[in-house]
């Protein structure tokens, strides 16, 4: 039976790539001379930490973060900015944690939609990605179909596609 997983991986190097980028590409802006800019990859808990002299520098360094990940191939949806800003002194701190993997509730809101759908597959929730398994390839085209066009606020990979 043609089956094919989903899941909601960032690439570990892709995002060192998009944060030394955008490290590169503060130190050349005029308008960032001289201050103080802070910003680290913390590479085994996928978190991005921000520091800044003030809150309008640390809005251009988030959009510049998002830019250039996205120039990377990331989805602006893997950053998690709900996160609000901490003042400390005189200086702003901010914590982004990158998503990575499939939640449990994710899932379950994918599979869900998946089954509303009336497609005839089934769907398989196996630790953090989906298994979408059908009688017809042409079924699993129209599930990927599905979970491009629905906004699940999350970026999905379909992969292992066998038939």
């Amino acid at each position: 039976m043609p089956s094919f997983d989903i899941s909601s991986k960032v690439d570990l190097q892709t995002l060192d790539n998009a944060v030394n980028t955008t490290k590169k590409e503060i130190t050349n802006r005029y308008d960032f001379k001289g201050s103080h800019i802070v910003i680290d990859l913390d590479k085994k808990t996928f978190k991005i930490s921000l520091e800044s002299d003030s809150d309008m520098k640390m809005e251009q360094l988030v959009d510049v973060l998002i830019s250039r990940s996205m120039r990377q191939g990331l989805d602006a949806n893997s950053f998690d900015l709900s996160k609000e800003v901490l003042p400390s002194g005189k200086i702003v701190k901010k914590d982004i944690p990158v998503k990575n993997g499939l939640a449990q509730e994710d899932a379950k809101k994918i599979v869900k939609a998946i089954k509303d759908s009336g497609l005839k597959v089934q769907a398989a929730i196996m630790d953090d990605i989906i298994r979408v398994t059908a009688k017809k390839i042409d079924d699993l085209q129209e599930v990927i179909q599905l979970c491009r066009t629905s906004d699940f606020k999350i970026p999905l990979q379909y992969i292992n596609m066998k038939s």
